[in-house]
């Protein structure tokens, strides 16, 4: 890539975090900007809607960017329910908006169907991608070089990174290049925010994150979380109240666990971790609902900025 931007110019631009599910994007997104804006759990496809995580980051040579980062759902080709097709759908509309793509391989994995599909068509978008190879702690380092040489005989990358998203291995690299990659032009964002995404719906997407981790296998994909109030309060602390709904009466008291242990823990973490994001006291008061089609439900889409219509 090529820029004429004088240095010390200010530069600020959209990156798109592509790749299949459970490649780590979340991860490296909460990494990249310093802080929590997307939720990670072992599971694949946690990430439903768009989310954007924006860091401030010094040019080499000179200057200041801001980048946009877009942490899109992950890209598979099973999308049998709507909910996936739309999630799919998202991500790839995020690539085709963004200014650069970054593609996460999960390098344990390696260079599989599902990977070279995502190549075949980063090529039909045509926007500049560099390639981050994820998990590198995971794999010898031989077999890394080999699975850079296969992605990049795929597909023409501009770079290619080896990083760490759970250590930071290599982050700050990628972020540096990056820095000096997006496009000249003034910021788009305030300097101190890192995420475009409502309090309401962080809130919802905190609670999830904890229902995927204390579930487990439980209730797999089988539950929402809807933010249904939030109330400022005089002290300056927040009362939120959020559903967990489920599709079967008889989720419910899986959810719930024994006299309501389950949802107390939930609510426990899932409070710890909003206060701190807030900086202020958060009072989180769970309920657990049936909702048996929530997976259909039109507005839900529209809150999560996903196309129903998939």
């Amino acid at each position: 890539m090529t820029d004429t931007a004088d240095s010390g110019s200010p530069r600020a631009g959209f990156v798109a975090l592509l790749g299949a599910p459970n490649a780590g994007k979340s991860t490296l997104l909460n990494g990249l900007v310093g802080g929590k804006v997307s939720i990670v759990s072992p599971k694949a496809q946690t990430t439903r809607t768009r989310v954007l995580g924006i860091a401030m980051r010094d040019v080499p040579g000179g200057g200041r960017a801001q980048i946009a980062f877009v942490d899109t759902p992950g890209i598979h080709d099973r999308h049998q329910r709507r909910l996936e097709r739309a999630m799919v759908r998202a991500a790839w509309q995020g690539a085709a908006d963004a200014d650069l793509v970054a593609l996460l391989i999960d390098a344990a994995r390696g260079f599989g169907d599902e990977v070279r599909a995502i190549t075949m068509r980063l090529r039909e978008i045509g926007k500049p991608a560099v390639l981050v190879l994820n998990k590198i702690d995971l794999i010898r380092r031989d077999k890394l070089l080999a699975l850079a040489t296969a992605a990049n005989a795929a597909h023409p990358f501009e770079r290619t990174f080896m990083v760490s998203a759970k250590t930071g291995n290599g982050v700050g690299d990628l972020a540096d290049w990056l820095a000096g990659a997006v496009p000249a032009g003034p910021w788009l964002f305030p300097e101190d925010q890192l995420t475009d995404m409502p309090m309401r719906l962080l809130a919802a997407e905190i609670v999830r994150e904890q229902v995927f981790l204390q579930l487990h296998d439980e209730l797999p994909y089988e539950a929402a979380v809807e933010t249904e109030t939030w109330e400022e309060r005089s002290d300056g602390s927040a009362r939120v109240d959020c559903a967990v709904f489920v599709m079967r009466e008889s989720q419910r008291p899986i959810a719930l666990g024994k006299g309501g242990a389950r949802i107390k823990m939930i609510g426990s973490r899932a409070r710890k971790q909003l206060s701190e994001i807030a900086g202020r006291p958060v009072h989180l008061f769970l309920t657990v609902k049936v909702k048996e089609r929530w997976a259909e439900d039109r507005m839900r889409y529209g809150e999560w900025g996903l196309d129903y219509e998939v």
